[in-house]
């Protein structure tokens, strides 16, 4: 399955108080660059979301946005000061026995005090967080992943088109090329013709003469060398079954294809066949953009 490197993905779970919100965004990028923000709390757990995201995510920059509410009743504890409620009291009953005042000291007095109670967040259980928070993640990534797969279709019905088309003009060239040769010969009949002003030609050295620009000009090999990648193209995008990763392979064959058809054209001595190579030229261009895209 082809896949594209663009593509968004949201999962959220909740259990005993506890919820999570994941969310996963992915453009594409020559490496796997992944980027996670998450709580503090729950940090202990960034190399492990990390892991699980390597796991399905080959190519591409992963922005990955982790939320989490904690409203268990086991999430915080409350801490006494038992000391600093001691010295509190002691002060005042000074107050109280020095200037005769009103004996009212209640807990709900004492309470009030700075820092008498404190809350304090419970450690968290990681196995259970864990559990929780790969809950969401999986989900995120299976609506990314289905994301990148939908648009990655699209690239490849586009990128078989676009094959399509070079194909054609390929072979628009196959047929033009031994054509070249046969006009050439006839316009330096005609040329030698002008200037000897006879009608006695050494075909001797007329044969040698077209064979050398024959030799120079021949794009057989070219269009072979073409017509493979082309081929290999068209299985690259057409057999991907293992969910391997293949932009990395279709870049490296649009370098070669780039290659045989730039020989071609600096070869080729022919307007026909030019315009043909500024045509596939271009549609390489389409592809070579759409590739950049490709997992």
């Amino acid at each position: 399955m082809i896949r594209s490197m663009t593509g968004f993905g949201r999962g959220k779970s909740q259990a005993d108080g506890r919820e999570f919100l994941v969310e996963i965004k992915t453009v594409n990028h020559r490496y796997c660059d992944i980027y996670i923000k998450l709580p503090r709390q729950i940090s202990f757990l960034e190399d492990k979301v990390r892991e699980v995201i390597g796991k399905s995510i080959s190519r591409g920059k992963v922005d990955v946005f982790i939320s989490y509410d904690d409203f268990s009743e086991d999430s915080k504890n409350i801490l006494i000061d038992e000391g600093l409620a001691k010295t509190y009291i002691k002060s005042v009953e000074y107050l109280r026995d020095k200037y005769g005042l009103k004996d009212d000291i209640s807990v709900s007095l004492i309470a009030k005090f700075p820092d008498i109670l404190k809350v304090e967040k419970s450690e968290q259980d990681e196995d259970k967080i864990w559990v929780l928070l790969h809950e969401a993640l999986s989900q995120a990534l299976d609506a990314l992943i289905n994301m990148r797969q939908v648009e990655g279709e699209g690239l490849r019905i586009d990128l078989l088109e676009r094959a399509d088309v070079i194909e054609k003009v390929v072979r628009e060239i196959s047929i033009r090329a031994p054509e070249v040769v046969k006009e050439y010969k006839c316009k330096l009949e005609n040329r030698i013709k002008e200037i000897l002003e006879q009608q006695v030609i050494d075909e001797n050295r007329m044969a040698m003469e077209v064979a050398i620009f024959a030799d120079r000009c021949n794009i057989d090999e070219e269009l072979v060398r073409l017509g493979s990648h082309i081929k290999q193209l068209r299985h690259t995008l057409n057999n991907n079954d293992s969910d391997q990763p293949v932009g990395r392979k279709l870049d490296f064959l649009l370098q070669e294809m780039n290659r045989e058809i730039n020989t071609i054209g600096s070869k080729a001595n022919d307007l026909s066949i030019t315009q043909n190579v500024v045509e596939i030229k271009s549609e390489l261009e389409k592809i070579r953009e759409q590739i950049q895209n490709i997992e």
